[in-house]
């Protein structure tokens, strides 16, 4: 009943604070391997104004999850379901590529937008897709679907509401970050003259900062020496930041030094030249030419990055010119930490081109991966915080009266759908002859701290196990693969072994592996881990 209480009172103090008494608008924004301290307001030093300025008129998580990789991140967010509960090819043992792709979701699985239209919603999608079907037959009004083959600048295989759209080459001048913005923009425009006394979604998916990193000239050049000092001071200035902050009180993790990109392409670490390092080794254990070459890449990282929040901007003030801006929902979070993933595809790698231009294909790489994930372990792909641990702003000024607070309640994505039903006065509860929602509303939360919201939070990706119950976390890692495009075959349990323990309250850095101190709780979340895994199987129909 307090959970019903305090997610009433939000929602009803928000409509009360609304002269026009329709539910809230919605923008929710995805960053895509963006690392966890990477925008200022978790430490970082790159320049994104628009983004701590929400944080500071709102609230910060600093125990938010997604799923570790693009695509079950964004099932989870858009359905409110583990991405292992509406596609089989998340499930442990089964691999993609005998399922018939990628997707496959259930239909039972609608997506939050289909679901909004009960409630009157206009629902927009621009940017990243990376989710089954299409987004028009999964209630959206409007879409731009677009992927990033080739980069940035090279734009292909794009699409509006389902029609593809020519080519767009580099000599034409454009930039996918802008142009995703762009298409944002008009459809606000149009919703404020056409639609007026309806609320909308609008999901702004970016593709920045996923590589191949490529930024325009004037950007790269706020940055072009920032980082010549390496990665191991950038993750101690980024530490003492966050520290100041108030963050959290983890230690700063080491770097894992024999760890590196959770794929191996060696033919691409040749083609990228002397100045390529694939492991996060000291920054003084460099030549000159992979400092130089290392610290480019960084600047590249960091401009996309400062040009995502100068979009995000403009589409703000979009919201403000239409008299929107204090009854709408602010989300923003990154898909999965920044990646260690070094490879050359789409237009492939010229060297002698400048680097982050069109004809370039260059990768962060696992040295200041670290650093964007900082204070944590690993990066994308893996379940170590690192790769999980997602920032999340929420902002929200006629529904959320605190300014500038943390949020220590531990969340996942899952949580999002469940959330915008809520706030839009719909019933948080699944369809008939669905499994119940495992996301809930994060509205509790906005009203006060250490709300209770999961019994645990599972994971699962490419044999990475996790599991948080409290402030305990297992972990359980396969070893790198090298085939490009990995899947688990086995099913079956990893022993009790075979599990790490962490006592996330003082050392989200997974440094002490307490498993041999504590067996008795490795075997119960490990035994909660496999009934979790039994259930979805059940749920998204996998038959052994």
């Amino acid at each position: 009943m307090k959970k019903l209480t305090i997610a009433m009172l939000v929602l009803i103090a928000a409509l009360t604070a609304c002269s026009t008494g329709k539910p809230p608008n919605f923008l929710v924004i995805v960053a895509d391997d963006m690392g966890y301290a990477d925008a200022g307001s978790y430490g970082g030093e790159i320049e994104t104004p628009n983004l701590d300025a929400l944080a500071s008129g709102g609230l910060r998580f600093t125990q938010f999850y997604n799923t570790s990789r693009c695509w079950p991140t964004r099932a989870s967010l858009l359905t409110g379901y583990y991405a292992q509960q509406v596609r089989r090819d998340e499930m442990p043992g089964v691999d993609s590529r005998t399922v018939g792709g990628r997707g496959e979701r259930p239909a039972w699985a609608r997506l939050v937008s289909d679901r909004l239209r009960d409630a009157g919603y206009r629902s927009y999608h621009s940017g990243k897709w990376h989710v089954d079907g299409d987004p028009l037959d999964n209630g959206f009004d409007h879409s731009y679907r677009a992927g990033n083959p080739a980069g940035f600048f090279h734009i292909r295989g794009h699409d509006r509401d389902g029609v593809r759209m020519p080519e767009i080459h580099a000599e034409q001048g454009k930039y996918q970050t802008i142009l995703t913005a762009d298409h944002a923009i008009e459809l606000l425009t149009e919703h404020a003259s056409k639609y007026p006394d309806r609320p909308f979604f609008q999901y702004l998916a970016f593709h920045a900062p996923h590589f191949p990193l490529h930024a325009l000239p004037e950007d790269i050049a706020k940055y072009s020496s920032r980082y010549l000092d390496g990665w191991d001071r950038l993750r101690e200035e980024r530490f003492a930041r966050q520290r100041e902050l108030g963050l959290g009180n983890s230690p700063l993790s080491l770097l894992d030094e024999d760890v590196g990109p959770p794929y191996a392409f060696p033919d691409a670490i040749d083609q990228l030249g002397a100045g390529e390092v694939n492991r996060p080794v000291p920054w003084d254990r460099l030549t000159d030419v992979q400092q130089k070459f290392q610290a480019r890449k960084m600047a590249i990282h960091a401009a996309m990055i400062d040009r995502m929040d100068l979009e995000i901007g403009r589409v703000l003030e979009q919201i403000r010119s239409m008299g929107e801006f204090d009854n709408t929902v602010v989300f923003f979070m990154s898909d999965n930490g920044a990646s260690a993933e070094i490879m050359v595809r789409g237009d492939g790698h010229d060297p002698d081109a400048p680097p982050g231009s069109a004809g370039t294909y260059l990768c962060l790489g696992p040295g200041f991966s670290s650093a964007a994930n900082t204070p944590f372990r690993l990066h994308k792909t893996w379940v170590h915080e690192g790769g999980i641990a997602t920032p999340l702003i929420v902002h929200w000024p006629a529904g959320i009266p605190a300014r500038n607070e943390l949020r220590t309640s531990v969340g996942h994505v899952i949580d999002i759908a469940p959330t915008l039903l809520d706030l839009a006065g719909l019933d948080v509860a699944a369809d008939p002859g669905a499994p119940p929602f495992a996301g809930v509303s994060l509205a509790e939360t906005f009203a006060r701290d250490e709300a209770p919201l999961h019994e645990a939070i599972w994971f699962y990706h490419q044999g990475n196990r996790a599991l948080r119950k409290g402030h305990w976390k297992i972990l359980h890692t396969v070893e790198t693969r090298d085939d490009g495009w990995a899947q688990v075959a086995a099913r079956e349990n990893a022993r009790p072994g075979d599990w790490e323990l962490y006592d996330l309250s003082a050392d989200r850095a997974e440094q002490n592996n307490l498993a041999a101190e504590r067996p008795e709780i490795v075997r119960e979340l490990a035994e909660l881990w496999d009934r979790w895994r039994d259930r979805f199987e059940s749920d998204v129909g996998v038959s052994r």
